[in-house]
């Protein structure tokens, strides 16, 4: 049931809200708890206990957890715990994909070849997984305290709006709220608004440059040539940018709805000028978690600068691996960890003396040929689209790309483009705080901006009640 599903947006969400505002305050966190999960119950079926025993055995150790007093004892406790939450992730998610790579290594050395039956990946394990690990950790470190209410937890790791795609959250992002939730009508208005935005550039956005990248990342290698392969990485980038931003901006529009405020996970990451700008600006929860519970543990930039280096390139082999059971996605997260250690050497203070622009392109390049890994299905199919990238793709070279585009999609890419590079929603914002400031305007400008909304809110809809294309591809991480 994805955010832009009209099954959602028609059934579930207004259910829920007037569920929300219908039963006492202090109902509501149970009540958005059993809402969460029916929510992941309409995806995943009886998988749902899967999430109701991570957070009975998450809801536990940390209660044990808080009240062991020796040191030892308390780390020891806690490794189990980690080995435990990691050690299903582990199984679900990454099981399949260790037997077939051990599988000919065995027969080389002579022994039968293991096999296992296809393991079912439940969605969103790798994000529950995540925020469990995030709250027994905090636990341990005394930032936060063990709840006694397993409704609290279970709220926290299973609250729709995240549950599936992120943003991954920490127990303290919600802890205040959990025992009576309550939201004002302009805190409302800003959730709708912030929701209407996220759908629209889902929908709008994210499913139009999908097709074109779709399209181009299925010709065979003999009919890609170098526009086709260029039109079809930077229709995947603002696909993957829109859809994964616009989730977020819907999970933050329906927190608000709710009376919490989750996370902001993206700041116009494509106008970086290096990879570690970009990593501030791109799927900032998952880069706060991996800094504060892998990099620092491991010694972060403590120690010698072999280590650090060490550390950086060993948090993106587990970034890579967390998106998926492939090794493209770990060459994808290697990749940005060898320029992340470049970037701390030489060729860091040189690139911080070039000029603006050319600092932006070199990051944007740097992206577009990484992406290349994580959309390809194959590392032989990777290569192929990067030598098309090249122009030594053995397709016409000198297609042009009204060939590829339809008006749809040229109107999207013109759109999407100035949107994800520049901060267009800032100048926007500004020149009405300029235009407020004179007589009147200020009843234009709210007309105006709910007028827009709700048109675009009018045209989604009419997309999805037409049963347009539609994928989530975040649902596959």
């Amino acid at each position: 049931m994805v955010f832009s599903s009209p099954v959602f947006l028609f059934c579930y969400l207004p259910i829920a809200l007037i569920g929300f505002f219908l039963v006492p305050v202090r109902a509501r966190t149970p009540l958005l708890f059993a809402m969460s999960l029916l929510f992941y119950a309409w995806g995943e079926g009886h998988y749902v206990w899967l999430l109701l025993l991570s957070i009975a055995l998450n809801w536990l150790l940390a209660l044990a957890l808080e009240r062991i007093e020796a040191p030892r004892s308390r780390r020891m406790f806690l490794a189990g715990a980690v080995a435990l939450n990691i050690g299903a992730l582990v199984y679900f998610k990454y099981a399949n994909f260790l037997v077939a790579n051990f599988a000919p290594l065995a027969v080389y050395v002579g022994l039968q070849a293991p096999t296992v039956a296809a393991i079912h990946l439940p969605i969103g394990i790798s994000f529950v997984t995540f925020e469990a690990l995030a709250y027994v950790v905090d636990v341990y470190r005394r930032h936060t305290g063990a709840r006694k209410n397993p409704i609290h937890v279970g709220f926290y790791m299973s609250f729709f709006p995240h549950l599936i795609a992120g943003p991954i959250m920490r127990f303290d992002d919600v802890a205040d709220r959990l025992a009576a939730p309550r939201t004002t009508a302009p805190y409302f208005e800003s959730g709708v608004r912030r929701f209407t935005v996220g759908l629209a550039k889902k929908v709008l956005l994210a499913n139009t440059m999908g097709r074109v990248a779709d399209d181009a990342f299925h010709l065979v290698a003999d009919s890609l040539g170098c526009t086709t392969a260029w039109l079809g990485i930077v229709a995947y980038a603002l696909q993957i940018y829109f859809d994964f931003s616009g989730y977020t901006d819907m999970a933050i529009g329906l927190g608000r709805m709710c009376g919490f405020e989750l996370p902001r996970n993206f700041d116009l990451p494509y106008s970086a000028a290096s990879i570690r700008d970009f990593w501030r600006r791109w799927h900032i929860s998952l880069s706060r978690w991996f800094r504060d519970y892998l990099y620092i543990p491991l010694g972060g930039n403590r120690g010698s600068a072999l280590k650090t280096y060490r550390n950086l390139v060993l948090v993106f082999f587990c970034c890579g691996l967390w998106h998926g059971a492939s090794w493209t996605f770990v060459i994808w997260g290697l990749y940005h960890g060898v320029f992340l250690v470049l970037e701390r050497l030489r060729f860091g203070r040189w690139l911080s003396a070039l000029w603006s622009p050319l600092q932006h392109a070199y990051a944007l390049l740097v992206v577009l040929i990484g992406w290349v890994f994580f959309r390809a299905e194959s590392f032989s199919q990777a290569l192929a689209f990067l030598g098309a990238m090249s122009g030594f793709g053995t397709g016409s070279a000198l297609s042009s790309v009204a060939e590829h585009l339809d008006r749809e999609e040229l109107l999207a890419l013109i759109i999407g483009l100035p949107i994800a590079t520049l901060p267009v929603v800032r100048w926007l914002e500004q020149a009405a705080g300029r235009i407020s400031a004179l007589p009147g305007a200020t009843l234009v400008l709210n007309l105006t901006r709910t007028a827009v909304l709700l048109g675009a809110l009018l045209v989604c809809g009419a997309y999805l009640a037409a049963g347009t294309y539609n994928p989530f591809i975040y649902f596959r991480f």
